[in-house]
């Protein structure tokens, strides 16, 4: 059965209480971003991280290695079918197990795993409230991988199903900023989305019609932590995008960030969200497509 969304955080208690479930499965999800001023940013597997120490029976994925196509046109796309089958497969994540999600590096390399895993079909995965940082300063249970007696886990069979109103194309990204039909959510951060400074992805700005709402104002980056629900639903109904509201499409720059205000819509129950997997990777690469930038554009060179 799907989690309901009040199951889609769940406490360092709870998941330590159940660290011996067989039903249960943990997933670090770390994975090193450092932003380019322009173009994607550069990545680092988390993995050696993840050997020196993670929750007891954790198995680490990398946003990159594992749940990305390599043959894709932009480097972060959602893989294919047949590659998260057979990921899963291995890690022992079959579709009755309940998955749980976190992140030494930054929170929104958790909620794009979430988001991967949910739109290939896996309907029981959960994040931790507070991720490592709160894990840790907790005290809870560390282990290195050479002392983790739960692993490795034994195979599992995964049979995915792309959801496919999770997933937005530049088409339905152009209709909505042509008619606004949907809200177009952009998570990058206000100078990024300005045009004004901050790294960009081939051409400064944002798509028209897109409304700021920055993934930082909603997770925070050092602590993981998530604010109250009645607070999230706050923030995100000043940026036009409540419950029971109009469609929403995330999007940033190649759709990490934008991962962010999609797992918050879904916490708070929003039943029509989709995520612009390209992003401004894909967007500002095509010259016909338009862009809307603050930014003054410079004059003549003096004769």
């Amino acid at each position: 059965m799907p989690l309901p969304p009040e199951d889609l955080l769940v406490s360092p208690a709870w998941l330590q209480d159940r660290l011996d479930d067989p039903r249960l499965r943990v997933l670090d999800c770390s994975t090193w971003m450092t932003p380019q001023p322009v173009g994607p940013s550069r990545i680092a597997s988390g993995r050696p991280d993840w050997a020196r120490a993670h929750i007891p029976g954790a198995q680490h994925v990398c946003m990159v290695d594992d749940l990305s196509d390599p043959d894709g046109a932009f480097p972060y796309t959602l893989p294919g079918e047949a590659q998260i089958g057979a990921l899963l497969g291995r890690l022992g994540v079959g579709p009755d197990h309940h998955v749980v999600l976190y992140s030494q590096s930054h929170p929104m390399v958790a909620t794009r795993a979430w988001w991967v895993l949910g739109a290939l079909g896996h309907e029981r995965v959960s994040l931790l409230d507070g991720g490592w940082p709160r894990w840790r300063a907790e005290g809870r249970p560390v282990v290195d991988e050479a002392g983790d007696a739960r692993l490795p886990r034994p195979p599992a069979t995964f049979t995915p199903r792309r959801r496919s109103a999770w997933v937005a194309d530049a088409a339905r990204v152009a209709r909505a900023s042509a008619q606004g039909d949907a809200v177009l959510l952009n998570a990058l951060g206000p100078e990024q989305f300005a045009g004004t400074g901050g790294a960009h992805y081939g051409r400064p700005g944002r798509i028209p019609g897109s409304v700021s709402l920055p993934a930082r104002t909603l997770v925070d980056a050092e602590t993981h932590a998530w604010p109250d629900r009645a607070t999230l639903a706050q923030r995100l109904a000043a940026a036009g995008a409540a419950p029971g509201g109009a469609p929403v499409l995330t999007y940033c720059g190649g759709g990490i960030a934008a991962s962010v205000p999609f797992f918050a819509l879904q916490l708070l129950g929003h039943a029509d969200v989709a995520l612009y997997d390209a992003s401004l990777l894909e967007w500002s690469a095509d010259p016909a497509r338009p862009m809307v930038c603050d930014a003054p554009t410079p004059g003549p060179a003096p004769a």
